[in-house]
């Protein structure tokens, strides 16, 4: 009875461990309700079996769960298990090259030692959904490997990079973060060739290793990384882009447009918006869409395409018959 009770505390033991980086004697005391004596002989049988806890003296001092030479057992609550479970399947159907066999087999192994109450859960919600293939290109996960251990430690990272119309070239960057979106990942970083932000599809890089010397990271753009992605990421396509100037306050228009669109505010009741789109027509439609009034000076493939939308515009209501328009009509000012 006494050594079930105690491998049942060490078990308990080794969870708190894996739950937090750093623990005083006394918090494992009052969390186990024993002794710190008794914390400090179960931590030496800790160690014993390969668990490296590392321990410091002092008033600051505590316990730590080091990384050892072999994979210690990781003990998970229901709910934990549960995600771990999902999330090898998800994997398995990813977007990361050679890794799906690996999920599976490791799923396979969390799944026969799960209680019939959490396989259950993870089952139903298996059999209850469809999960709809991403298309698209595929990430070596030695690439994102590399590059989140570069994240992670602040280390500058080369690497060679193929542009959407297939040019190469070298960068040179301080890695902020990889974000997954849409079934792509892409890594926002600080160019430091071009002293600028960049994005980068994660897909197109082959880095170079070793890694380059530390850097202070910088202040993410925008103060947000979603956001300058969906920038990065919505303006790289763009084939023809306006600075226009909207007669409304930055506020309202921003809510009608794209994350990607860069809305600036001049005063109260004026903004500039630095719009782009994929052909001057569709870029015409958007910025008559605000339903506000606009200025565009450029480019001229723009303005002409505006122009020739005001008269077309203008021989809709000029036939007999036609109801004469209002005032207060928008006007188109190019």
């Amino acid at each position: 009875m006494e050594m079930r009770e105690t491998s049942a505390r060490l078990l308990r033991l080794l969870s708190l461990l894996q739950a937090r980086p750093d623990w005083t004697g006394p918090e494992l005391a009052d969390r186990l309700g024993v002794t710190t004596r008794t914390v400090r002989n179960d931590v030496e049988r800790l160690r014993s079996l390969g668990y490296p806890v590392h321990a410091s003296p002092g008033v600051g001092g505590g316990y730590r769960l080091g990384a050892g030479a072999a994979l210690p057992p990781l003990l998970l609550d229901d709910d934990e298990a549960v995600a771990v479970a999902v999330g090898l399947r998800t994997a398995a159907n990813g977007t990361v090259t050679g890794i799906e066999e690996t999920s599976l087999r490791a799923l396979a192994k969390l799944e026969q030692v799960l209680p019939s109450r959490l396989r259950h859960r993870v089952n139903a919600l298996q059999t209850a959904t469809v999960e709809i293939p991403v298309p698209g290109p595929t990430v070596d996960p030695e690439v994102l490997t590399a590059v989140a251990g570069a994240c992670r430690d602040h280390r500058r990272l080369r690497f060679d990079y193929r542009d959407h119309d297939g040019s190469a070239s070298v960068r040179t960057v301080e890695p902020h973060r990889l974000v997954h979106d849409r079934g792509r990942w892409y890594l926002i970083a600080w160019d430091a060739d071009r002293r600028d932000w960049r994005t980068f599809r994660a897909d197109r890089i082959q880095p170079r290793i070793p890694t380059g010397p530390r850097f202070t990271p910088r202040e993410p753009p925008d103060g947000d990384v979603a956001t300058a992605l969906l920038r990065g990421v919505g303006a790289a396509t763009w084939r023809y882009r306006a600075r226009v100037t909207v007669h409304a306050a930055a506020a309202a228009i921003a809510r009608r447009l794209p994350p990607a669109v860069l809305v600036e505010p001049v005063d109260e009741h004026t903004c500039i918006a630095n719009v782009g789109s994929d052909t001057p027509q569709m870029l015409a439609v958007y910025l008559g869409m605000l339903d506000v009034d606009f200025e565009v000076n450029e480019p001229p493939e723009l303005v002409e395409q505006l122009r020739a939308l005001a008269d077309r515009y203008g021989r809709a209501i000029s036939r007999p018959g036609t109801a004469q328009p209002q005032a207060g009509n928008q006007r188109f000012c190019t």
